[in-house]
Formats: C-alpha cells, structure tokens, sequence
C-alpha cells in the first residue's frame, strides 16, 4: 500500500492548500490520512473544515490534543461513515465519544489498514498512558497494517514509541509540533518513523500563528491573542510504502504555494 500522511492542517491557509494540492496527488496513493487538529482557526476541527478536507482526497482524518475544541466534533463523532475520524485513543474515560483506531479496507484487494491516532504525556497534560494503550491494542489479530499519528511535544517521547513499536506497526509518524525533522527512516524491526511530518499551513509563521503575536508574548512575558498568519501555504507530508507491518520505503513531502507578485 502507498499511504500519504499529512501533517497538521492550521486555520483556512492550511484547508486551502489541501484543497487546492492535495486533489492533484491523491491519486498516486492508496489511502489518504490528513490530521485535522487545527483546521479550525488553527484549534480543533469545524464541520466545514472536516468537509473540504474529505472532498480533498483524505480517507481518513485524525486529531490531537484540541480535538474537543468545537462542538461540531461530537455530530461528526456521531456519523462514522460520513467522517471517517479517529480520535485520540488514550483518554482515561471510557465514554468518551467516537473512537483511537479504526480499520479500513484498502483497494480492491481489500487490504486492511488500521488508523491509531496517540495523545503523548510529557508537556501535553494527562492522558492516559500511550504506550500501554498500544501494547493493548496490538492483542488483536484483525488491524492488518497498522498506522499510528503520534500526537506528542517531545521528540525523544516519540522516538521511544517508534523503538517501542518497531516491527509491531508498519509506521510511527509524529505530529504537534508543526516543525518536519529529517529524522525519517526505517527502524530496524521495519517501522517507519518520522517525529514530526511538519504542519500544513502558513510558510511565514511561528508555527501557524502571526509572527509579531508569539514575538510580542516572549519579549513581554504576557499571554497574546494568536491570529492565523497570512500570505503563501505550505503542505507538509510524509510518503509511505507498506506490506503488513513493514515499511518498504519512507520520504518526506513538501509542497509551497508560490509566492505573490508584487
């Protein structure tokens, strides 16, 4: 299976660039997974949001640590079929609406692809343990390939569920942090791994935000209100081949909206 993975998608510049690139390369891919965590005005996902990025080309959309930032989220939680989404899987609650993992089969083979979206711990708040909720999941028999979207602050966390997982999972990519690190490769046990696929959003930022807004909170030490940022977008992703759990080839995909004429 040839699997695009793309990184977090921030406010409308982000939906845009999905909207308007993605179309045209979805069709090299058997299966499409988009994390949708700050689609929203760069915290949570709408329903338009959600809309616009399935009609892009997405199969799947997952989420992070704002997932409950809209109450849109709870009508599409509500219709599996319509919103293919996967929440964070490690919440402590056992009622909490929608669902960690779901399976899909994928072309005409069928093949069958399991989507696991994981909240980390360190700096990220409580959740439960990520780690365990894996080794708990994997009991099963039935995912097929597996495809995990770590949602965690820090590199070394996400790096020890790849080593964690490797040759359990066919990949572990990262996401949150909204930076791509070049650390992309193929574990040992067959894993593919990347700490952060980068976001989808605006090229000139702080990570999606106007600059001069977490410039001004540093130098003042004070809370500021942070507006998306405008001009070009930029979509970040990583590319991916599969056979069961074992990643065949693993690259990192960048996309830039040229910029405006003066």
């Amino acid at each position: 299976m040839k699997i695009l993975f793309v990184g977090d998608v921030y406010g409308q510049p982000g939906r845009r660039v999905v909207g308007e690139h993605l179309p045209l390369i979805a069709p090299g891919y058997d299966f499409v997974i988009v994390n949708a965590e700050n689609s929203a005005g760069g915290f949570g996902m709408h329903f338009d949001a959600a809309t616009r990025i399935l009609e892009a080309g997405a199969d799947c959309l997952t989420l992070g640590n704002h997932a409950w930032d809209h109450k849109d989220i709870l009508l599409m939680l509500g219709q599996p079929e319509r919103f293919p989404i996967v929440r964070p899987l490690n919440y402590s609650d056992p009622q909490t609406p929608g669902v960690g993992w779901r399976t899909f089969e994928v072309g005409e083979a069928g093949e069958r692809l399991t989507v696991v979206n994981l909240l980390g711990r360190v700096f990220m708040g409580e959740s439960a343990n990520p780690f365990t909720a894996m080794d708990s999941l994997l009991e099963r028999d039935d995912l097929g390939s597996v495809f995990v979207d770590f949602h965690a602050e820090t590199t070394s966390e996400k790096a020890a569920m790849g080593w964690h997982l490797d040759g359990r999972v066919a990949a572990v990519i990262g996401t949150h942090t909204h930076v791509a690190t070049a650390d992309t490769r193929i574990l040992p046990g067959g894993t593919g791994f990347q700490a952060d696929a980068g976001f989808t959003g605006p090229v000139n930022s702080v990570i999606g935000a106007n600059p001069q807004e977490p410039v001004q909170a540093f130098l003042t030490e004070r809370r500021h209100r942070f507006q998306v940022a405008g001009g070009p977008a930029m979509l970040n992703a990583v590319s991916l081949e599969i056979s069961g759990n074992r990643c065949l080839g693993i690259e990192r995909y960048r996309y830039e909206e040229p910029a405006e004429e003066e």
